[in-house]
């Protein structure tokens, strides 16, 4: 049963990358991986040294281009 006074946490709520605690840490190796799969299937490029949270706005970008995502 819900309580109105005390409506459960929104899980399904993301942080945005730029509050990230390890955002500025390099790209992880799936990452990286899926970002080069992402740029072949949309004619893009991966560039190097980006941060795993410059590389999940690049995931999320490419993800609504690419058309197995769709």
């Amino acid at each position: 049963m819900s309580d109105p006074d005390n409506p459960a946490p929104d899980t399904s709520a993301e942080k945005p990358t730029e509050a990230w605690a390890t955002g500025d840490e390099p790209i992880t190796g799936p990452q990286r991986s899926y970002l080069d799969t992402l740029a072949r299937e949309t004619g893009e490029e991966v560039p190097e040294g980006l941060s795993k949270a410059q590389a999940s706005e690049l995931i999320d970008e490419l993800q609504q281009r690419s058309p197995r995502v769709q």
